[in-house]
């Protein structure tokens, strides 16, 4: 193992050549790739992973300090899981808070008019090259009746609880949440709540892990 120089404690995007690359399977959300990778005096290495277009959350606070969960089934985990609401970066080019926007109003009937960057977090890094932002979303106001969206498939399942934000870290720790979104996004809410909200980022901050910004 060899010690790290003193520099920076963070994460730098530094890509390794990809000497070819082969899609194994074409999903409708991701696809399985394999990779041959140059690692310089390491050789070369093949790696197969999940090319996912990304995508966003959002922790919404009300005026209570009440943090918006939505419970949903996921198959994969064959689970009723509460989460925050979330969504996939599947429109090429779109704003990040603009999907985060959509998102809200689709799954849970609210729009923000405050938004900042809470905190981004890459959800499986050995597996997956899928970035995720989480935003916070601050005061909140519901969609009018005639402009909702009508929900299909497991999010006509949905169902809607405010919690106090701190109870909602407890469940964290507690293992009563699993959704990695949510237990990101509650834990660093209320660590950026208790630093004064002075951590939070601009909406529009630069994410340089989106897909289409990292570079091959």
């Amino acid at each position: 193992m060899t010690t790290a120089p003193q520099e920076p404690v963070a994460d730098r995007v530094e890509p390794r050549p990809v000497l070819d690359r082969e899609v194994l399977h074409t999903g409708a959300i991701f696809d399985l790739v394999r990779d041959r990778v140059d690692l310089g005096g390491a050789g070369t290495v093949s790696r197969e992973y999940l090319d996912h277009p990304g995508a966003v959350a959002v922790v919404v606070l009300d005026e209570q300090d009440r943090v918006l969960l939505l419970r949903q089934y996921r198959h994969a985990v064959r689970t009723r899981m509460w989460e925050i609401p979330a969504g996939l970066l599947d429109v090429v080019g779109e704003p990040a808070v603009d999907a985060a926007a959509r998102e809200l109003a689709e799954e849970a009937d609210l729009t923000a008019a405050r938004w900042d960057t809470l905190v981004d977090f890459a959800t499986t890094p050995g597996a997956s090259n899928e970035a995720l932002r989480v935003f916070l979303a601050r005061d909140v106001a519901p969609v009018p009746d005639a402009d909702r969206h009508e929900r299909t498939g497991e999010e006509a399942e949905i169902v809607t609880r405010w919690v106090p934000l701190d109870d909602a870290v407890a469940l964290v720790l507690a293992g009563e949440l699993h959704n990695p979104a949510a237990c990101v996004g509650v834990l660093a809410a209320a660590a950026s709540r208790a630093g004064g909200w002075t951590s939070l980022r601009a909406a529009d901050a630069a994410w340089p892990h989106r897909r289409g910004t990292l570079p091959d």
